[in-house]
């Protein structure tokens, strides 16, 4: 109920100036629990005793710890790929038509409604949220592949946009630990991030 109004109409509480600001909460909450945050420090290797993680190695320093969670990119040779996402990052001078002018939205068009076996993703953020300059949107396009032309699967969606400024066009692999068991020595690889933009399925990992 706090959420409801405080910025907009949505429910929705978004970080000001990006996702930036969440590692900023992170660190400050890390802090308050006494831990350290290492900036510009690259993850040379994970570090094993009797295979069993005990921390990370950087240059010649080294950082303990029972556990280490990372994303695939830390562990490449311990994970497989999935599936392959594409994502249009959409620069607009206008919110998304037939929307009410709204200033934040998330736009769910369904599988079967696309003639695909996946759902795919609209989300709209804007200047009232400080992450651009004054009067412009950044909508963002996200779709799991499925046939050899990515960028036609997304059409409908891009259609729905209204005149597009600029456009910047990605397509990765998404990975995830190849097995489960690796969590047993205290190493959690969680999954690339995959098409949805409302963060449920991170969400149901770290749960």
């Amino acid at each position: 109920m706090d959420s409801i109004g405080r910025y907009g109409d949505s429910p929705f509480l978004y970080p000001i100036y990006g996702l930036g600001g969440l590692p900023e909460a992170f660190s400050r909450l890390c802090a308050i629990h006494g831990g350290t945050y290492m900036l510009n420090t690259n993850v040379d290797e994970i570090l094993y005793e009797n295979d069993k993680v005990v921390g990370i190695r950087s240059g010649d320093q080294t950082a303990k710890a029972p556990m280490v969670i990372c994303d695939p990119s830390y562990a490449l040779g311990k994970t497989k790929e999935l599936t392959k996402v594409i994502r249009a990052i959409c620069l607009l001078n206008h919110p998304i038509p037939h929307t009410n002018n709204a200033q934040s939205i998330q736009i769910i068009l369904p599988a079967k409604q696309m003639n695909k076996k996946t759902d795919t993703y609209i989300s709209m953020v804007s200047y009232s949220h400080l992450i651009c300059a004054q009067g412009f949107y950044v909508a963002i396009v996200s779709a799991t592949v499925e046939t050899e032309t990515p960028e036609q699967e997304i059409q409908p969606a891009l259609d729905l946009l209204g005149d597009i400024l600029d456009m910047f066009v990605q397509v990765s692999t998404t990975h995830e630990a190849a097995d489960a068991s690796l969590s047993e020595s205290g190493l959690w690889i969680t999954s690339s991030y995959d098409a949805t933009s409302h963060f449920e399925s991170a969400s149901e990992e770290i749960l």
